[in-house]
């Protein structure tokens, strides 16, 4: 029986994670507890210990509490996320990005400028190359409706960007709760033990008054810092340090839970009955209604459950939580609320430190304190892959991001955007210096976030699995109206803490805004005032325009014409190089490009003129491929393929003011060999490889002296290399027209010769009479734009070889 055939290189990755053994998925269980699911396992330090004392003021109160912690972890941890959403699904990654990229390309909602020029070029291959656009038979009226009107496209925008700053928030207020509350429960602890040890209660209250000082708030500071210096170690380092003690913590707290159980009130696991719910809603009041603020809390980090999805598989997620976090959390929290039903009377009978046996104090002081600083992990993990997705759909200032993990793209690490969080949450714990207002401001943040979820959810049942309307509809009901009540309870405490999520909130947004809207500012100048190509062709003789030697790279946002700044250098200065290539890079609403389909390459002008244009694709949680050492290597040598394939191609024939595009990398579907090979030689000796490819790079290790080559090879070779690039001769290659290999031998000539490099800067200038709005956006973006990481940095630019032409945009 012939096996099925492996999966298209688009897939790969959403194969390989769901398509595990059970070996292997028992394994990704394991890792996915310290990642994904440290803030939910951590969430009973700081449930309880949020609501206020006076508001506990009977047993039934209690257990109408844990019957909504109980309903509030089913309906939504385990309902809505973990067999829901997490279906929802962009080619194996998840988030609020993800969501909104396929709204993008099933729903013409797009508002980014790469949503624009998606379709500006015409490729040469046929439609079913494209892994990028999904084939929609169906032309729904809610389709219709939504395509029509774009206010709803700048919504959906809106939603995805206020999704981002709640993720932002929660990293910012996650890390101060969870570990002010274990910091705390070690004062309450330490005070017992110093209570054992002296008689006088007047040494007691002293000893408890400095520990309460000098204790919690230093501790958790410390805690904090060394929480984010630990950051650049990576996601995967951390996560398999952090399994096993999230791992201990969860059996720890389940043990006991069950011993409160058993010694307080068995019959605690039949309060979980609706019938407590309607006890709660008939008795409410506003102090009552509060209380469900902090109840949300136990539902924090389900976010984490759709955001990990690129690092684990559904499979692996879906029965950690089931399996495992799911029965212990119950478990856990019924054993608190009876431990609390019948001590309400008792000191700070509401944190679990209390609830632990006396015995256990010591496992409990230690754990608590690794665990709060693990459950922060995940929060901040998201939040750097929210940046990321952000940035390459210029939503966000550019800043370094570098990816920890050579195999699982969704693993970064941003150092500028880990110090801000790292400052904001130390602010926020010196600042407060109290767990019940850092609980609602952080209570507001995931409800928020749940929201965004449940109407991009909404969205695609209806646009993207082509449900039926009525279950699109059930769905934002059912899940809308209870997340709305947790939001309304939050919003009571909106003056007790939870104003400073809207400091975040208007921070965060402002950046994004700003930014987004400079960026497509910028594009549309661009857009505007690019020329054709006939210009560059009829204007040449008349401004006598000399050619010179080498490669020309002009770096340009559009996909079509040329762009403005370099026919106002060509207009002052008449000379470019021998063979000029416009490289432009455009980010799909895609999570991965693959390799063999990133490059789109095509050809401006007769073939005389030597000018190329090549179009990078990649995608929102691909690694930044402007920062490899090989990419000018890659764009050579996808044009000498392009080159080589074009002998074949009917493209010469074509119009000229229509510019084709050809996706090369994949030539194995074509038949033929690759068109350019990379390779490392170990001896660092310049060596020519003569195989079917046209082109074949050579490494060559540029040394002033050959006797430190000798001497030292090995070093040498991670010094300085230089890849040139070789013909094979005639004889090896007979299926060669002679012009083809004209232009490849002009190709590698102009290589040799060396490259320059042409950067546009446009400096946005806002024209006079424009609304204060306007110009405060302008002014944070000109303010980012100057600050923030340069484009020849982050295109690692030779500097010697940088040609910026300005121009001035107003707008």
């Amino acid at each position: 029986m012939a096996s099925s055939p492996p999966p298209p290189p688009a897939a790969a990755h959403h194969y390989s994670m769901n398509n595990k053994t059970w070996k292997q998925t028992i394994l990704l269980s394991f890792q996915i507890v310290g990642v994904v699911y440290g803030q939910l396992s951590t969430a009973p330090l700081y449930v309880f210990s949020t609501m206020r004392v006076k508001d506990l003021e009977s047993e039934e109160v209690v257990y109408e509490l844990f019957s909504f912690i109980f309903w509030t972890l089913t309906t939504i941890s385990l309902i809505k996320y973990a067999l829901i959403v997490l279906k929802a699904d962009d080619k194996g990654e998840g988030g609020t990005f993800a969501l909104y990229s396929l709204l993008c390309r099933n729903a013409k909602v797009g508002l980014l400028p790469c949503d624009k020029t998606a379709n500006d070029v015409i490729l040469f291959e046929e439609e079913t190359t494209n892994p990028f656009s999904k084939i929609i038979n169906s032309d729904s009226r809610a389709r219709r409706a939504i395509e029509k009107h774009k206010s709803i496209h700048y919504l959906i925008l809106f939603l995805a960007l206020f999704g981002s700053c709640m993720t932002i928030g929660a990293a910012v207020l996650t890390p101060a709760l969870s570990v002010l509350s274990a910091s705390c429960g070690v004062q309450r602890s330490l005070s017992e033990m110093a209570s054992l040890f002296s008689s006088s209660h007047h040494t007691q209250d002293s000893v408890s008054n400095v520990l309460q000082k000098y204790v919690p708030v230093p501790s958790a500071c410390v805690i904090l810092i060394g929480l984010f210096v630990l950051q650049p170690c990576g996601t995967h380092k951390i996560g398999f340090m952090f399994a096993p003690i999230i791992a201990v913590w969860l059996l720890f707290v389940g043990v006991v839970g069950a011993y409160n159980i058993f010694r307080w009130d068995v019959k605690i696991i039949y309060k979980i009955s609706p019938l407590y719910l309607f006890k709660f809603m008939r008795n409410v009041d506003a102090g009552r209604w509060r209380l469900l603020g902090s109840v949300i809390l136990c539902a924090a980090g389900s976010e984490a459950m759709f955001a990990g999805l690129g690092h684990f598989s559904k499979k692996s997620i879906k029965i950690t939580f089931i399996c495992l976090i799911y029965p212990l959390l119950v478990i856990c929290y019924a054993g608190q609320a009876a431990y609390i039903s019948k001590n309400l009377h008792a000191l700070d009978f509401n944190h679990l430190s209390q609830s632990v046996p006396s015995h256990s104090k010591y496992i409990f002081i230690v754990l608590s304190l690794l665990s709060s600083a693990v459950g922060s992990q995940a929060t901040i993990t998201a939040s750097f892959s929210i940046i990321n997705q952000c940035l390459a759909l210029n939503c966000f200032p550019r800043v370094k991001v570098i990816h920890t993990s050579k195999t699982i793209h969704g693993q970064v690490y941003i150092p500028d955007v880990n110090w801000l969080l790292m400052i904001f949450s130390l602010s926020v714990t010196v600042g407060f210096r109290d767990l019940v207002k850092i609980g609602n401001a952080t209570s507001l943040a995931i409800i928020c976030g749940m929201l965004v979820t449940t109407s991009l959810m909404s969205l695609i049942i209806a646009l993207y699995w082509e449900k039926n309307l009525m279950i699109s509809a059930c769905f934002l009901v059912c899940f809308g109206l209870v997340e709305v009540a947790y939001l309304s309870a939050c919003m009571l405490q909106f003056h007790k803490g939870a104003w400073y999520l809207l400091v975040l909130l208007v921070v965060s947004m402002t950046v994004m805004l700003s930014w987004h809207y400079g960026t497509v500012k910028k594009y549309e100048f661009d857009l505007q005032n690019k020329v054709s190509t006939e210009w560059l062709i009829d204007v040449s003789p008349g401004l006598g325009i000399s050619r010179v030697a080498g490669i020309g790279f002009i770096y340009t946002d559009i996909v079509a014409g040329i762009p403005a700044f370099f026919s106002h250098f060509i207009t002052n200065l008449p000379a470019f190089h021998q063979v000029l290539i416009m490289v432009s890079f455009k980010s799909m609403a895609v999570p991965h490009v693959p390799e063999c389909e990133r490059y789109l390459i095509g050809r401006i002008g007769p073939k005389d003129y030597k000018i190329y244009r090549c179009i990078v694709r990649y995608g929102y949680c691909d690694n930044n491929i402007r920062d490899t050492g090989d990419f000018e290597e890659k764009i050579i040598g996808a044009i000498g393929e392009f080159i080589s394939i074009e002998q074949m191609s009917d493209i010469e024939s074509m119009v000229l003011a229509e510019e084709r595009m050809m996706i090369v990398g994949n030539s194995s579907s074509r038949g033929d060999g690759k068109a350019l090979v990379p390779l490392m030689n170990e001896t660092c000796n310049e060596v020519s490889i003569i195989n079917e490819a046209q082109i074949s790079p050579v490494v060559v290790i540029d040394d002033e002296s050959d006797d430190k080559l000798l001497a030292s090879s090995s070093s040498s070779c991670k010094k300085r290399k230089k890849v040139r690039f070789m013909l094979p001769p005639a004889s090896s290659t007979p299926k060669m027209e002679e012009s083809v290999r004209k232009e490849l031998l002009e190709l590698i000539d102009a290589r040799e010769s060396g490259s320059a490099y042409f950067l546009g800067q446009s400096h946005l200038v806002v024209r006079d009479g424009s609304n204060y709005l306007k110009r405060f956006l302008i002014m944070v973006f000109r303010f980012f734009e100057k600050n923030g990481r340069e484009p020849p940095v982050a295109l690692k630019i030779p500097h010697a070889a940088l040609v910026e032409v300005g121009m001035i945009c107003t707008i």
